[in-house]
């Protein structure tokens, strides 16, 4: 995987194979960050990275400014691999090893952009089941924006939070906030 814009543009990570992770690509991530860099001043942001595996979106976001990032990920080697990483980077990545339903049921604290990753053959409850705890406990600032990273087969189109979804290739990206309006773009 490679670091498509910022300070840290070109860099190539190389996460050790045992990791169960499946990194967002690098299409879908560029496509990705030119949304939000429509929407947000990335040095502002308070970002929440779950199922962060390698660190490959918490790395693109410190890459562009974002100095206020936590990754959560219940795998003790994603979040080895992620620290490691983020000290030879010298990012301010927080990691936390935790069961993300678990760390949502209890985090007080509130982001700008929360980025959800679930492996791809997650039941529709469970990923419904995020989208419900992060706003059931108000987890989004004003103006907040949750992503969820999905397969294209997985439909998440019905939720009363979804405002859009983006589809490359396989993958879909569907974002959610506190708005009723929704739109598919492909």
């Amino acid at each position: 995987m490679r670091i498509i814009s910022g300070k840290f543009k070109s860099k190539r990570i190389q996460a050790p194979k045992k990791l169960p992770v499946r990194p967002t690509t690098d299409m879908a991530k560029e496509a990705l960050f030119n949304i939000l860099n429509n929407l947000y001043y990335f040095n502002n942001l308070v970002v929440l990275d779950l199922f962060s595996g390698t660190g490959n979106i918490s790395y693109e976001f410190a890459s562009r400014g974002t100095t206020n990032i936590t990754a959560i990920d219940a795998n003790f080697g994603c979040i080895k691999f992620i620290n490691e990483t983020s000290k030879i980077l010298e990012a301010d990545i927080q990691t936390i090893k935790s069961d993300v339903y678990k760390y949502l049921e209890k985090t007080s604290s509130k982001f700008d952009v929360i980025f959800v990753d679930p492996p791809y053959d997650f039941e529709l409850d469970k990923f419904e089941k995020i989208v419900n705890l992060v706003f059931e406990n108000e987890l989004l600032n004003n103006n907040g924006l949750l992503v969820v990273e999905h397969s294209k087969h997985t439909k998440l189109d019905t939720h009363a939070k979804i405002s859009y979804q983006k589809k490359y290739g396989g993958n879909m990206f569907s974002f959610f906030e506190n708005s009723n309006e929704t739109e598919v773009v492909e």
